[in-house]
């Protein structure tokens, strides 16, 4: 039977800087999906190690109407929108969404993934709808945010700023956003304010009105390098893989199911990590968890299984021991 074309998708994009919360507000967003619609996640990372994509399917399977597919290894408009076009194009054709969300990484162009939306290839495919971009209010105070380029685009294009984290703010930072989008967003711009990532689901509905004309920006990677493949692991069952822009550093690691953590050794290197962000899933000797570590805290949780263990870490500098402290949690052969 042939299918019928997939046409007019409402297509939203979900932005913000690392570490605001953009992973938990958009597994918020599933848990509200209506029941019989199928919603597609394209996610994005800075890492050459994919850790998002596996996290969303350890909490949300297809099973439930929820498909996801990943772009690691920095922005993924890169190379003419090469890799986030043939990623896109697997995960329509799969999932034909009645939804798709689409989660940049935190230092990439999302003017440039709308640029690429807005081409005329996915021009009946996808409605583009609203923008919206998290902020931590708090890093207002900060010029490393302030001063980044990204991180006013993201506000600029934005149809919903989204002030994240709102119970850590103090009594005149939500009055700093609101001033800060009025001088950097757009002119229509609404502002409202969550904790834990609890956006309404409302705001995504309605066409953006951010311009989706913008000149492409000039930094592009290898075409072989954006289409290919992640690489087997090796005989010694573990990889790295390291990436660098935009003033940060990423480096993470792959480890085969049989390398098996030690549950406590793991958590005492995890939480004495000095990092900007950290994403990971580990089989250990106490079941499967997933880990998430930003400015404010270490969480944890329990998913279902795993295939590998794996391992993201963004910071500006990077210490060169990390792979020797996190070799030494691998517990002994099973």
């Amino acid at each position: 039977m042939q299918l019928s074309p997939i046409t007019a998708v409402p297509t939203n994009i979900i932005t913000g800087f690392l570490g605001v919360g953009k992973t938990t507000a958009i597994s918020h967003l599933l848990q509200h999906k209506p029941d019989g619609e199928r919603w597609a996640v394209l996610v994005n990372e800075f890492g050459e190690v994919g850790v998002d994509g596996s996290l969303f399917q350890g909490l949300h399977g297809e099973d439930g109407g929820v498909y996801v597919r990943e772009v690691p290894g920095g922005c993924m408009c890169c190379t003419a929108g090469l890799p986030m076009q043939i990623a896109l194009n697997q995960l329509l054709a799969r999932a034909r969404p009645h939804r798709l969300l689409i989660e940049p990484t935190g230092l990439g162009h999302p003017e440039e993934v709308l640029r690429t939306l807005a081409a005329e290839h996915y021009r009946d495919v996808l409605a583009i709808q609203k923008t919206v971009t998290l902020v931590d209010a708090r890093k207002l105070a900060d010029t490393r945010y302030t001063g980044h380029a990204t991180f006013n685009q993201q506000i600029a294009i934005a149809d919903v700023v989204v002030g994240n984290k709102q119970d850590l703010y103090g009594e005149d930072q939500k009055q700093q956003l609101e001033t800060y989008v009025r001088n950097k967003g757009s002119s229509g711009a609404v502002v409202d304010f969550v904790t834990g990532g609890a956006i309404d689901p409302r705001w995504l509905l309605g066409p953006t009105a951010a311009p989706l004309t913008a000149n492409l920006h000039p930094h592009q990677r290898d075409q072989s390098e954006a289409t290919a493949g992640e690489p087997p692991l090796p005989a010694s069952g573990y990889l790295s893989a390291t990436n660098e822009g935009e003033g940060y550093r990423s480096i993470g690691w792959r480890f085969e199911a049989t390398r098996v953590f030690d549950y406590q050794k793991l958590f005492s290197f995890l939480t004495g990590l000095e990092a900007e962000r950290m994403k990971a899933f580990f089989i250990t000797d106490r079941g499967v968890f997933g880990y998430n570590l930003t400015s404010d805290s270490l969480t944890e949780i329990p998913l279902d299984d795993a295939l590998e263990s794996r391992i993201e870490i963004i910071a500006p500098q990077l210490d060169e021991g990390l792979e020797s402290q996190l070799l030494a949690c691998v517990g002994p052969d099973r």
